[in-house]
């Protein structure tokens, strides 16, 4: 049974977050590995400030326009995705018409049908199969769907592996990238990265591509056109430098009082 957290804890979003990773765990959809590496993205979005910063807002806005104009778009979701995130990325399925497609780093097809029965509640389209692989990788994030990452012209991944995203790439994919840490190799690699937690980037996404729903592929092209991912990056890293100083400065205030 999940932990009574009240509200007023300050740190109540965090804590729940959490509660919803283990529940995610104890219906074997989340690895103890997705554990860990969610403790290291919470890291980051500690220094972050926790909230979405206006260099995430611009990213977000820019996938959703970039998911709008594609033709094959698909949004790749592991266990902690489906764990954290499950009714928004179901939201943006349906809104920009691309299924769900479960993809693992520690992949059986036990737990990617889980994943599959898991995100289905909130109607949408799932893909699942594992009947096709990517060459270049070797570990089981190669294992994809013939209908869906294969074939796909832009991919949405969140909390993804850098080995992956630089050979989606060197495929000719688009890639959109969900990544707290901007020195990842996803998030230097993909073409568009929301440095953001994904509990927050993909109601984002979700907002700007219902508000630009309507627009012509050539006014949605006309958003990203000339997008540097490398800019968003830097100020990313800027932020984190600037938390930090603020907070020293804090610190060093308080010690004197």
């Amino acid at each position: 049974m999940p932990s009574f957290i009240p509200p007023s804890h300050p740190r109540y979003e965090s804590l729940m977050t959490r509660e919803k990773l283990v529940e995610g765990f104890r219906a074997g959809i989340v690895v103890p590995e997705g554990l860990i590496a969610h403790g290291r993205g919470e890291a980051f979005d500690y220094i972050l400030g926790e909230t979405s910063r206006d260099f995430a807002i611009e990213a977000a806005k820019v996938a959703a326009a970039m998911m709008l104009a594609a033709r094959r778009p698909v949004i790749s979701v592991n266990g902690n995705a489906a764990a954290l995130a499950a009714e928004k990325l179901a939201e943006l399925s349906r809104v920009t018409g691309a299924p769900l497609e479960v993809n693992l780093f520690h992949w059986s097809r036990e737990r990617a049908d889980r994943i599959k029965k898991w995100l289905e509640r909130f109607d949408c389209e799932v893909l699942a199969e594992g009947d096709a692989e990517i060459e270049g990788i070797e570990h089981c994030r190669r294992i994809v769907d013939s209908r869906g990452i294969l074939v796909a012209d832009v991919v949405l991944v969140a909390l993804e592996d850098g080995d992956r995203c630089e050979v989606l790439r060197r495929v000719g994919k688009k890639v959109i990238a969900i990544d707290l840490n901007p020195l990842s190799r996803t998030a230097q690699m993909a073409d568009v990265t929301v440095v953001d937690n994904v509990t927050r980037a993909i109601p984002n996404i979700v907002k700007f591509a219902r508000e630009m729903k309507e627009l012509s592929r050539e006014e949605l092209e006309e958003i990203f056109k000339g997008y540097d991912n490398g800019k968003i990056l830097k100020r990313a890293l800027e932020a984190i430098r600037e938390y930090l100083t603020s907070k020293s400065l804090e610190a060093s205030r308080f010690q004197r009082s």
